[in-house]
């Protein structure tokens, strides 16, 4: 079990004999497994710009099991950040690399190189996506650990 204090509030978290955060599925949305863990999309849905054109916000919950992380990637078309609510590991932007605990942020601008590892006890993040084209194939991959097709 992981407790965090947050004020005056304890939030109690228990963990699966996987590792996994007991994260129930929001309703409606799907998990969608990955080698180094799983992710979900909890909203998505469309907003006008400044200048008018539309664009695009999406927020997904990512879990990286205990030591593995995901690819060193890029994205064309969309913004990240990055907000950690449990466990350990790392987050790298560009040449900035920061401990990843709960609490700790990171805003991932369109076109930067980035990965996020987990450490011991997995990585739990909430990513809010925002750019005109949020699709799972605007990745541009440099390293993968699992040996997906890397450019």
């Amino acid at each position: 079990m992981h407790r965090a204090q947050t004020g005056q509030k304890v939030i109690v978290m228990t963990v699966s004999a996987e590792g996994s955060p007991e994260a129930s599925p929001v309703p409606g949305s799907e998990r969608i497994l990955r080698p180094w863990g799983w992710f979900e999309t909890l909203v998505s849905g469309q907003v006008p710009s400044g200048d008018g054109a539309p664009g695009g916000y999406g927020v997904k919950r990512l879990w990286i099991a205990a030591h593995c992380r995901i690819s060193l990637q890029r994205h064309h078309h969309r913004c990240e950040h990055w907000v950690v609510v449990a466990g350990s590991g790392e987050l790298c932007c560009g040449d900035h690399r920061i401990a990843a605990l709960p609490g700790t942020s990171l805003f991932v601008p369109i076109g930067a190189i980035h990965r996020a590892s987990a450490g011991a006890d997995g990585l739990l993040i909430i990513e809010v996506q925002r750019g005109d084209q949020l699709r799972e194939d605007d990745i541009e991959r440099f390293e993968d650990d699992f040996g997906r097709v890397v450019c």
